[in-house]
């Protein structure tokens, strides 16, 4: 792995590369949703990037799954 995969984003950041907007983000933490988080204080949230990417892995195989079981 290289030093990009555990860089650290905002959370605007981490929205951003998502392609979605921080308030959804910020709805999917509160709701237990979306890739894990990390908190530094009562304010600042950031995601590390290795996580974001497995966190999508993992929802493209759950679709593939989803879509692939007998009925």
């Amino acid at each position: 792995m290289n030093s990009n995969t555990h860089a650290r984003l905002r959370a605007k950041k981490a929205a951003e590369d998502l392609n979605i907007s921080p308030s959804t983000l910020a709805k999917w933490r509160m709701n237990g949703f979306g890739p894990p988080y990390h908190r530094c204080g009562p304010r600042i949230v950031y995601y590390l990037q290795y996580e974001i990417d497995l966190w999508l892995a993992e929802c493209d195989c759950s679709s593939r799954t989803a879509k692939t079981k007998p009925r």
